[in-house]
């Protein structure tokens, strides 16, 4: 049933684009910059305007029934403003342009914000200013032509992800209507995977550390960490480990020209996502390391490299894994 009639349904939306394009094809992601115009922003009473009409009606009314001039004079000044509010709203987002949306990759779950800068030519200030996405809303006034706004987003899982749409509006001056447009800027954000917590450090051979001249003795180290799951006994410093009341591992010296061989087949036994993860974790390691690495996936093999490029395409490329 749905099969049949899907492209019913499709060729009616067709229609509808073609027809009032302003209800369908906003939809779609656009190129920056958006600009906002009258035949794009849409207006409609609030809650506290339904109330203080239903109120104007009731004196409307009580004014006629008593042939009161003085109470039809009032009913109709306030009529007026009612008016003012509704063309005042959509002149504030009449000419507005979201300029520029920027957002720093971060990984599943973290904190996420994005960097919205918004523009308009007119002198007149716009005022009272709402941006929304979901849940999250932010007031604004724009002020000497531009104004550059950081907006926090929900949680989304690992990938490339699209902004999504926004939601502009101004309830200005009194708050009895609500103007607003949809902007859906065609930008995307890189999510990704969320490191594991705890685990192997990367072990020589197909996943660890090749064989290279170290500078130094191979017992020598240089700090402390938390132990972790698989670490050698050998490197655990028992009298700091006293002191700090958790297991400490000593932390051996870099060695020179040393290549980690991040592989997926080594992390076999684990759980999709938490092979994603453990990669992850090894790919930020060896990056903090300062040390050159390749990363081999299922379908492609990355580096060696030792870059901030390459580390942000090692990322890229867990986060695009199906």
């Amino acid at each position: 049933m749905l099969a049949i009639a899907r492209p019913h349904w499709q060729a009616l939306m067709l229609w509808f684009e073609r027809r009032l394009p302003a209800l369908t094809r906003y939809r779609q992601a656009e190129a920056l910059p958006i600009a906002l115009h009258r035949r794009r922003i849409y207006v409609l009473p609030t809650g506290f305007g339904l109330l203080f009409g239903s109120m104007l009606v009731v004196m409307l009314l009580g004014a006629l029934n008593f042939n009161n001039n003085a109470a039809l004079l009032l009913t109709f000044a306030l009529s007026g403003a009612v008016v003012l509010s509704m063309s005042r709203g959509v002149v504030m987002l009449d000419g507005v342009r979201l300029a520029q949306v920027r957002a720093t990759p971060v990984h599943a779950g973290d904190p996420l914000r994005i960097e919205c800068l918004f523009e308009h030519d007119s002198a007149e200030p716009r005022e009272q200013l709402l941006l929304e996405r979901d849940q999250q809303r932010l007031g604004f006034d724009l002020r000497d032509g531009r104004h550059a706004l950081s907006l926090g987003l929900a949680p989304m899982r690992r990938g490339l992800q699209p902004v999504g749409r926004l939601t502009l509006s101004s309830s200005f001056p009194f708050g009895l209507f609500r103007a607003w447009s949809v902007l859906n800027p065609d930008t995307s954000i890189w999510i990704y995977p969320t490191p594991e917590a705890r685990g192997p450090a990367p072990l020589p051979g197909g996943s660890g550390l090749a064989s290279a001249r170290p500078q130094r003795g191979d017992d020598e180290w240089f700090a402390l960490r938390e132990y972790r799951h698989g670490d050698p006994k050998r490197l655990i410093a028992w009298r700091a480990s006293a002191r700090s009341e958790r297991l400490m591992v000593k932390e051996l010296v870099q060695e020179t020209g040393a290549e980690y061989q991040l592989d997926w087949d080594a992390t076999r036994g684990l759980a999709h996502e938490a092979r994603i993860s453990r990669l992850t974790r090894w790919v930020l390691d060896a990056s903090a390391a300062g040390a050159r690495f390749a990363l081999h996936l299922p379908n492609e093999t990355i580096g060696p490299g030792k870059d901030p490029a390459h580390t942000r395409r090692c990322l890229q490329a867990l986060s695009l894994l199906p």
